[in-house]
């Protein structure tokens, strides 16, 4: 029954064997962290889409992911923002030392439950969409500006 147990809870809030091997790939290739954390960001969003859980926005969606990244031993900064936020970072990073050790089944049984109640259209392209935008209109115009460039330079030959 425990062993059931575990790999149910494992299944839904450990990330997939496939990204994993996706972002150490991206790792191998020289690409940056936040691409290769990026390949969590993506799993997530694919979770609350296929309905596995839902979240309350968007940004909810990316920090679950950004959190698997870096507990993956993804190598992100320190996110700029609350004490909080970055407490919360510091101890992804710490998780990552230690794989091994196991998960409260208790604290991911809370969380799943949680996260079953959120909406799924959280993930939509057009949340998503609204998401991107708003982040990059924080950015400024020239860091859009250098984006585009880059973009059209690393853009693959159609």
């Amino acid at each position: 029954m425990e062993h059931r147990l575990w790999f149910r809870l494992s299944r839904t809030l450990m990330p997939e064997q496939e990204t994993i091997e996706r972002a150490r790939e991206d790792a191998r290739e020289g690409k940056s962290p936040s691409t290769q954390a990026g390949e969590f960001v993506r799993e997530e969003i694919h979770h609350v889409r296929e309905g596995k859980h839902g979240a309350r926005s968007p940004k909810q969606a990316i920090a679950i992911g950004l959190s698997k990244a870096r507990r993956a031993g993804v190598k992100l900064g320190t996110p700029k923002g609350p004490a909080a936020l970055r407490k919360k970072a510091a101890q992804d990073e710490k998780a990552s030392k230690n794989p091994r050790r196991k998960t409260s089944a208790t604290r991911s049984r809370a969380t799943e439950a949680a996260l079953k109640h959120e909406p799924r259209r959280s993930a939509s392209k057009s949340a998503l969409s609204r998401q991107a935008k708003t982040a990059a209109v924080k950015r400024g115009k020239q860091a859009r500006s250098a984006a585009a460039v880059k973009a059209a330079k690393t853009r693959k030959a159609a």
